[in-house]
């Protein structure tokens, strides 16, 4: 574990040094070339250089004064032109990493009187939210009161409601990244639930109230404890972990890796599950090592002419954030020592369950997991909604997420494997929630996957109501995967248009795990059993040289759509189905 502790450490010095010079004199961040600045870069930055200072007790690198680089960009980020909670939190952070107590902090010596006068007002300043947010107010509120800017501390308040709304919008105690958008359906269950822990979890290891900290550890244990128990089934062999919703990619291997490591510190892991969760965490690592860092010059990359990522996520925000967290990583690991000394990796499991985060008498909601390690299929099929900001992706749809098998483009809506029907204005997706979701055994071993949608639902997540309903049934067997979409309409209707689209895709041609799953030369084996829409496969649509057809992993290089583009009129009372069959040929990218 010490070895990894210095990898870290060593990573997080190279990572640092390559984006150290792009701090402005003013304290703002120059971003990298075709990237644009957001506004937020410079309290990333100070937290990144605040962490590191934290692990190493260093002042200077690359003929670079931390303290210095700290103050000005904690100076610009507290005078940005638009405030920005998450810049401003994590400026705030970065500059308590320095030490707690304004007469002791060298940070806050450096600062000048306005600055202080706007921090102070800004840390005070704040708006009740119900998404992520939240975790930000709760980050403001421990550097307010550790550094003495205030003699109340809110803190305990503040995660006690975030921990009652985690109550209240969901029964199974998971966290929905609310949008307050009343006219949509609700339940965006998706990474922010983990970043949010650890976003906290952090703040509290900063917070100057140690008895408080200790206090409210327990409440927050009980609720990331069930992204701890997901998190392992979510990891295929070659280390890809959660891969649907926004923001994923590398953010979704640095926030795994972090509550994981976070949750071996606190003791949160049990010793039987040693072996488990340190081959989980060797997995996500090695991926997001390989995949992620440019192997020559030492900085990371998300975005470049293979793959993109989440319009709010740069890559200089991306570099700074990923120093912040090896250097998180470096101490977490020391801290841990010989806790979880593991003798022996593991076996590969096979896996199939859909883990429920909400159920209502109107909805549920939740993830299904699959893993067959004697085929290599692995993929998480979410039956979540969308968040108001992603109703134009297919990051949310409701088809097996697998990068490299089933892949999707990134920042673009297209019905990846999951039939839309649009009928006038309403374009209707099987999506986004279900009833009665069963898992079951079925026939010769397989594995079944069912719900209903009572009532269909746009893509846009607005309820169709009087419209019609559907029924949803999945069986999966080893590496083989049957899907079956049955509509029923309440009183005849014309049918504009139904189709249903398959990417195939590639793996990053430089930045890739050489183990790392991808499709051979027969593809996914693909196959309408029943089609009662009449739909034709249209021409193979080349689009390798397309920008809007990235993933977080490689590049889209042929879309295939079965459609049907002129009107059919459905009837009351008649089933109509779409039924496909897949095998996908899985190999390695290196084969």
């Amino acid at each position: 574990m010490e070895n990894f502790a210095e990898q870290c450490l060593d990573m997080a010095r190279s990572i640092l040094s390559h984006n150290l010079d792009a701090i402005e004199d003013n304290g703002t961040i120059s971003p990298f070339p075709n990237e644009n600045a957001t506004g937020y870069e410079s309290g990333h930055a100070a937290f990144a250089i605040g962490e590191y200072f934290r692990a190493t007790n260093e002042e200077t690198l690359e003929g670079h004064n931390l303290l210095d680089l700290a103050a000005r960009t904690i100076t610009a980020q507290a005078f940005a032109q638009e405030s920005h909670e998450g810049g401003l939190a994590f400026a705030s952070l970065g500059l308590l990493s320095f030490g707690s107590a304004k007469d002791r902090n060298p940070i806050w010596e450096r600062l000048l009187e306005p600055t202080r006068e706007q921090l102070d007002l800004q840390l005070l300043e704040r708006n009740d939210y119900n998404n992520h947010y939240q975790a930000f107010n709760i980050g403001k509120s421990v550097t307010r009161y550790s550094v003495g800017l205030s003699k109340k501390d809110e803190t305990g308040k503040l995660i006690d409601r975030f921990l009652e709304r985690i109550e209240s919008n969901s029964s199974s105690g998971y966290f929905d990244d609310v949008d307050g958008d009343s006219s949509k359906i609700s339940g965006t269950f998706d990474i922010y639930g983990v970043s949010s822990f650890v976003f906290i979890r952090q703040a509290l290891q900063l917070h100057a109230n140690i008895n408080l900290r200790e206090r409210k550890l327990a409440s927050l244990r009980t609720k990331a404890e069930k992204y701890l128990k997901l998190i392992p089934d979510m990891v295929r062999q070659d280390g890809t972990g959660w891969c649907y919703g926004r923001s994923i990619g590398a953010y979704g291997q640095m926030c795994s890796i972090s509550i994981i490591l976070q949750a071996m510190r606190d003791g949160w892991i049990s010793k039987t599950q040693a072996d488990l969760y340190q081959d989980t965490v060797k997995k996500l690592f090695l991926n997001f090592f390989i995949t992620y860092l440019n192997q020559e010059h030492g900085y990371l990359v998300i975005r470049d002419d293979e793959r993109n990522t989440d319009p709010s996520y740069t890559n200089r925000i991306a570099n700074f954030d990923a120093a912040r967290y090896l250097c998180q990583w470096s101490r977490l690991i020391k801290s841990i020592g010989n806790n979880y000394a593991s003798e022996t990796a593991p076996n590969p499991r096979k896996i199939g369950r859909f883990i429920n985060f909400d159920k209502t008498s109107k909805k549920e909601q939740g993830i299904f997991v699959y893993q067959d390690p004697d085929s290599g299929l692995s993929f998480q099929l979410p039956l979540v909604a969308p968040s108001k900001d992603h109703l134009d992706s297919c990051d949310y749809l409701a088809f097996p997420h697998a990068p490299g098998i089933f892949d999707w483009p990134v920042n673009k809506y297209m019905p990846i494997m999951i039939p839309e029907l649009t009928f006038g204005d309403k374009t209707i997706v099987p999506a986004y929630y279900g009833k009665n979701c069963t898992t079951k055994m079925g026939m010769r071993n397989t594995l079944q996957f069912s719900y209903d949608q009572p009532t269909l639902i746009t893509k846009e997540g607005v309820f169709a109501n009087g419209l019609g309903s559907c029924r949803v049934n999945w069986v999966f067997a080893g590496g083989k995967i049957n899907c079956e979409y049955i509509f029923k309409v309440e009183s005849q209707i014309q049918l504009n248009r139904i189709r249903y689209s398959i990417a195939i895709a590639a793996p990053h041609s430089t930045c890739r795990i050489g183990t790392s799953f991808t499709l051979g030369e027969e593809g996914h084996r693909a196959e309408v059993i029943k089609d009662d829409f009449q739909a034709q496969w249209k021409q193979t649509e080349t689009v390798s040289q397309d920008s809007n057809y990235r993933t977080h992993n490689g590049k889209i290089h042929y879309i295939q759509t079965l459609e049907r583009d002129h009107p059919l009129i459905m009837r009351k009372g008649t089933e109509y189905r779409l039924a496909l069959c897949f095998e996908p040929d899985i190999t390695f990218a290196d084969a």
